[in-house]
């Protein structure tokens, strides 16, 4: 694959190959994040030897730059000049978004940081001091609590589905739960507690938490699974709980098409609602009508970071706010009386 040979390109320096190594074992990275990390930081030391060298920027002649040279020294060499250079080469040249080039600035710091801190083969950290690319943080896209009983009932009615109670399942632990699809897709039947009451989930950075069921979801994977009582998938030793109509573990791509068909279903389509949206309907529900703490839901959705849990209180502050206007006073203009 394309993408393979760029990272085998990449990691012909010693330093991002010890990096790559790094970030999987010591910070258990996921290979795909890593990954990632790998693809921008090779744009971004072609782009720093191009520069130099002055050499094009884009087409054959950037990919086939070497980077087999680029050690600690080179690293040090950096200057914040070239940072601020290849931010406007990303930015104009490449035309990226604000919120990609923060996502390619962070895999930047990233290595810094490494070799900074972690190992100490630098002394210089360019980017210590520059702040990300500005991301105007918008309120999360979700379903109102009116809406996701609507789609509920939407799919409860599709008596035609042959998938319907898997669907409805689905659908609804991720309502209740705020479950990520990578995690809801590996479920497997020996995660789950003696009561069902409880499942044990491999989130972000292969990071574990338990998952509470409430009883309309406890209810709802019973149904399944025992109108699937005939069928069995082993997968690895586990037994998966939401299979295809292949009897295989479910795909994430087969989920995201039958959250999309009821969405649609719904009335919903015009919303652009995907399953990740769904996790946001959860978290704005637990926290807007149940009242549940915002520490207490990032413990829930899984975030190592509070501030990235925070994004669901803006939405209750927009209700905050639109109440306020709708005081009869709002737009009250002092008389004088004479």
């Amino acid at each position: 694959m394309a993408s393979d040979r760029l990272i085998a390109d990449a990691i012909m320096s010693p330093v991002l190959r010890d990096f790559r190594v790094y970030k999987l074992t010591s910070q258990n990275r996921t290979p795909k994040t890593v990954d990632e990390y790998i693809c921008d930081l090779r744009i971004f030391l072609k782009f720093i030897i191009a520069s130099r060298k002055d050499l094009q920027t884009f087409g054959e002649e950037f990919e086939k730059i070497d980077l087999s040279a680029v050690d600690a020294s080179f690293l040090d060499s950096v200057s914040v000049t070239e940072i601020y250079d290849y931010q406007l080469y990303m930015r104009s040249d490449r035309g990226v978004s604000a919120r990609t080039l923060a996502r390619k600035m962070s895999a930047i710091k990233a290595l810094y940081k490494y070799a900074c801190v972690a190992v100490r083969i630098c002394k210089n950290n360019p980017v210590k001091d520059i702040e990300g690319a500005f991301i105007r943080n918008s309120a999360p896209k979700f379903l109102t609590l009116e809406e996701s009983t609507h789609l509920l009932n939407v799919i409860n009615a599709d008596t035609r589905s042959c998938t319907r109670l898997r669907d409805y399942a689905i659908i609804l632990l991720f309502l209740n739960t705020g479950m990520r699809l990578s995690e809801l897709v590996m479920i497997n039947l020996e995660d789950f507690d003696g009561q069902m009451s409880q499942i044990r989930v491999i989130g972000k950075g292969r990071k574990e938490r338990v998952v509470y069921i409430n009883p309309a979801c406890r209810d709802a994977i019973i149904a399944y699974l025992n109108e699937r009582k005939d069928a069995e998938c082993i997968e690895m030793g586990k037994h998966p709980v939401f299979l295809s109509t292949r009897q295989k573990r479910i795909s994430n791509n087969a989920v995201q098409k039958r959250v999309e068909k009821y969405l649609k279903d719904a009335g919903y389509e015009y919303k652009h609602l995907s399953t990740h949206k769904l996790r946001h309907t959860a978290a704005t529900l637990m926290y807007r009508e149940g009242g549940v703490d915002v520490r207490i839901l990032q413990e829930i959705l899984g975030h190592e970071q509070l501030n990235t849990t925070q994004i669901y209180t803006h939405v209750v502050n927009e209700d905050i706010e639109r109440a306020t206007m709708q005081n009869p006073l709002a737009n009250f203009n002092p008389k004088n009386e004479e």
